[in-house]
Protein backbone atom coordinates (compact mmCIF):
# COMPACT_ATOMS: atom_id res chain seq x y z
CA UNK A 1 0.00 0.00 0.00
CA UNK A 2 3.24 2.62 0.59
CA UNK A 3 4.24 1.89 -2.83
CA UNK A 4 0.43 2.81 -4.08
CA UNK A 5 0.83 5.99 -1.99
CA UNK A 6 3.77 7.08 -3.55
CA UNK A 7 3.50 6.31 -6.78
CA UNK A 8 -0.13 8.19 -6.55
CA UNK A 9 1.58 10.98 -4.50
CA UNK A 10 4.43 11.32 -7.02
CA UNK A 11 2.12 11.10 -10.21
CA UNK A 12 -0.33 13.69 -9.01
CA UNK A 13 2.79 15.99 -7.74
CA UNK A 14 4.55 15.68 -11.05
CA UNK A 15 1.41 16.66 -13.31
CA UNK A 16 0.75 19.84 -11.02
CA UNK A 17 4.71 20.84 -11.61
CA UNK A 18 4.15 19.78 -15.08
CA UNK A 19 1.45 22.22 -14.76
CA UNK A 20 2.91 25.28 -13.44
CA UNK A 21 6.01 24.90 -16.09
CA UNK A 22 3.70 25.13 -18.48
CA UNK A 23 3.61 28.82 -17.13
CA UNK A 24 7.29 28.93 -19.22
CA UNK A 25 5.16 27.90 -22.52
CA UNK A 26 3.86 31.33 -24.42
CA UNK A 27 0.25 31.81 -23.74
CA UNK A 28 -2.18 34.28 -23.82
CA UNK A 29 -3.07 37.28 -20.43
CA UNK A 30 -4.18 35.09 -17.77
CA UNK A 31 -4.32 31.99 -19.40
CA UNK A 32 -2.58 30.14 -16.37
CA UNK A 33 -3.11 26.71 -14.64
CA UNK A 34 -3.58 28.16 -11.15
CA UNK A 35 -6.75 27.50 -10.37
CA UNK A 36 -6.68 24.33 -11.95
CA UNK A 37 -3.65 23.07 -10.04
CA UNK A 38 -5.08 24.00 -6.55
CA UNK A 39 -8.20 22.10 -7.33
CA UNK A 40 -5.99 19.65 -8.39
CA UNK A 41 -3.76 19.01 -5.49
CA UNK A 42 -7.07 19.82 -3.30
CA UNK A 43 -9.50 16.85 -4.93
CA UNK A 44 -6.59 13.98 -5.01
CA UNK A 45 -4.35 14.67 -1.85
CA UNK A 46 -5.11 12.61 0.53
CA UNK A 47 -2.77 14.36 3.31
CA UNK A 48 -5.00 18.09 2.84
CA UNK A 49 -1.69 19.95 4.00
CA UNK A 50 -0.03 18.65 0.73
CA UNK A 51 -3.13 20.24 -1.42
CA UNK A 52 -1.63 23.57 -0.18
CA UNK A 53 1.87 22.65 -0.05
CA UNK A 54 2.71 20.95 -3.15
CA UNK A 55 0.61 23.64 -5.72
CA UNK A 56 2.09 26.59 -3.85
CA UNK A 57 5.74 25.17 -4.28
CA UNK A 58 5.42 24.40 -7.67
CA UNK A 59 4.05 27.57 -8.47
CA UNK A 60 6.52 29.60 -6.47
CA UNK A 61 9.36 27.49 -8.67
CA UNK A 62 7.96 28.45 -11.96
CA UNK A 63 7.66 31.93 -10.41
CA UNK A 64 10.86 32.26 -9.59
CA UNK A 65 11.95 31.17 -13.01
CA UNK A 66 9.55 33.80 -14.56
CA UNK A 67 10.95 36.57 -12.23
CA UNK A 68 14.52 35.78 -12.76
CA UNK A 69 15.29 34.30 -15.88
CA UNK A 70 12.21 35.46 -18.60
CA UNK A 71 11.02 38.93 -16.86
CA UNK A 72 14.23 39.57 -15.29
CA UNK A 73 15.39 42.58 -16.91
CA UNK A 74 12.40 44.74 -14.75
CA UNK A 75 13.67 43.73 -11.35
CA UNK A 76 16.69 44.44 -9.75
CA UNK A 77 18.42 41.62 -8.59
CA UNK A 78 17.70 37.85 -8.07
CA UNK A 79 13.56 37.84 -6.96
CA UNK A 80 12.53 35.25 -4.48
CA UNK A 81 8.74 37.18 -3.83
CA UNK A 82 7.04 40.02 -5.79
CA UNK A 83 5.14 42.62 -4.84
CA UNK A 84 1.96 41.14 -4.15
CA UNK A 85 3.18 37.45 -4.19
CA UNK A 86 1.35 37.46 -1.02
CA UNK A 87 -1.97 37.98 -2.23
CA UNK A 88 -1.48 35.86 -5.28
CA UNK A 89 -0.59 32.85 -2.76
CA UNK A 90 -3.19 33.76 -0.87
CA UNK A 91 -5.80 33.42 -3.70
CA UNK A 92 -3.93 30.04 -4.61
CA UNK A 93 -4.83 29.14 -0.55
CA UNK A 94 -8.13 29.83 -0.76
CA UNK A 95 -8.81 28.10 -3.97
CA UNK A 96 -6.96 24.96 -2.68
CA UNK A 97 -9.75 24.95 0.43
CA UNK A 98 -12.74 25.82 -2.07
CA UNK A 99 -11.62 22.27 -3.73
CA UNK A 100 -11.42 20.86 -0.33
CA UNK A 101 -15.04 21.33 0.25
CA UNK A 102 -16.40 21.34 -3.18
CA UNK A 103 -14.67 18.56 -4.70
CA UNK A 104 -14.96 15.65 -2.31
CA UNK A 105 -16.64 13.58 -5.04
CA UNK A 106 -14.95 14.66 -8.18
CA UNK A 107 -18.34 15.58 -10.75
CA UNK A 108 -18.04 17.71 -13.80
CA UNK A 109 -20.82 20.10 -12.31
CA UNK A 110 -19.02 20.16 -9.45
CA UNK A 111 -15.44 21.00 -11.11
CA UNK A 112 -16.88 23.70 -13.72
CA UNK A 113 -18.60 25.34 -10.88
CA UNK A 114 -14.93 25.02 -8.46
CA UNK A 115 -12.95 26.43 -11.28
CA UNK A 116 -15.60 29.01 -12.31
CA UNK A 117 -15.24 29.45 -8.65
CA UNK A 118 -11.44 29.74 -8.62
CA UNK A 119 -11.47 32.12 -11.32
CA UNK A 120 -13.52 34.39 -9.47
CA UNK A 121 -11.31 34.18 -6.18
CA UNK A 122 -8.07 34.84 -7.92
CA UNK A 123 -9.89 37.75 -9.75
CA UNK A 124 -10.86 39.47 -6.34
CA UNK A 125 -7.98 38.44 -4.57
CA UNK A 126 -5.27 39.16 -6.72
CA UNK A 127 -6.66 42.93 -8.20
CA UNK A 128 -7.67 43.92 -4.46
CA UNK A 129 -3.51 42.87 -4.12
CA UNK A 130 -2.60 45.09 -6.67
CA UNK A 131 -4.65 47.99 -5.71
CA UNK A 132 -3.49 47.37 -2.37
CA UNK A 133 0.19 46.80 -2.17
CA UNK A 134 0.72 48.93 -5.77
CA UNK A 135 1.41 52.32 -6.84
CA UNK A 136 -0.72 52.71 -9.89
CA UNK A 137 -4.61 53.13 -8.18
CA UNK A 138 -5.16 55.53 -5.59
CA UNK A 139 -5.77 54.10 -2.03
CA UNK A 140 -9.64 54.59 -2.05
CA UNK A 141 -12.90 53.19 -3.27
CA UNK A 142 -12.93 54.60 -6.66
CA UNK A 143 -8.83 53.42 -7.19
CA UNK A 144 -10.20 50.38 -6.27
CA UNK A 145 -13.32 50.24 -8.27
CA UNK A 146 -10.17 51.61 -11.23
CA UNK A 147 -7.99 48.60 -10.52
CA UNK A 148 -10.63 45.62 -11.26
CA UNK A 149 -12.14 47.56 -13.73
CA UNK A 150 -8.62 47.79 -15.68
CA UNK A 151 -8.61 43.57 -14.76
CA UNK A 152 -11.91 43.13 -16.30
CA UNK A 153 -10.30 42.62 -19.74
CA UNK A 154 -8.16 39.67 -18.50
CA UNK A 155 -10.95 37.97 -16.67
CA UNK A 156 -12.04 35.68 -19.52
CA UNK A 157 -8.92 34.20 -20.22
CA UNK A 158 -8.27 33.40 -16.39
CA UNK A 159 -11.76 31.48 -16.86
CA UNK A 160 -10.79 29.65 -19.94
CA UNK A 161 -7.53 28.96 -18.41
CA UNK A 162 -8.97 27.60 -15.34
CA UNK A 163 -11.19 25.48 -16.78
CA UNK A 164 -9.26 24.14 -19.67
CA UNK A 165 -6.32 23.13 -17.00
CA UNK A 166 -8.90 21.97 -14.72
CA UNK A 167 -10.16 20.05 -17.58
CA UNK A 168 -6.56 18.59 -18.74
CA UNK A 169 -5.77 17.73 -15.16
CA UNK A 170 -8.59 15.96 -13.92
CA UNK A 171 -9.10 14.29 -16.97
CA UNK A 172 -5.56 13.10 -17.28
CA UNK A 173 -5.35 11.73 -14.18
CA UNK A 174 -8.72 10.08 -14.35
CA UNK A 175 -7.72 8.49 -17.31
CA UNK A 176 -4.79 7.39 -16.06
CA UNK A 177 -6.07 5.12 -12.94
CA UNK A 178 -8.48 3.49 -15.70
CA UNK A 179 -5.29 2.61 -16.85
CA UNK A 180 -3.14 2.01 -13.77
CA UNK A 181 -5.24 1.31 -11.44
CA UNK A 182 -2.99 1.24 -8.58
CA UNK A 183 -3.07 4.92 -8.96
CA UNK A 184 -6.53 4.89 -6.85
CA UNK A 185 -6.92 5.74 -3.83
CA UNK A 186 -7.76 2.21 -1.59
CA UNK A 187 -8.69 3.76 1.60
CA UNK A 188 -9.96 7.38 3.09
CA UNK A 189 -6.94 8.26 4.60
CA UNK A 190 -3.43 7.68 3.53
Amino acid sequence: MNSQFNMRFGVIALMILLAAMSRLLPHPPNFSPIGGMALFGAAYFAQRYLAFAIPIIAMWISDLVLNNVVYGQYFDGFVWFYAGSLFTYGAFALIALLGIFALKKVRVPALIASALGASAIFFIVSNFGVWFSGTMYPKDLSGLIACYAAGLPFFQNTILGDLCYSAVLFGSFELSIRRFPQLKLQTAAA
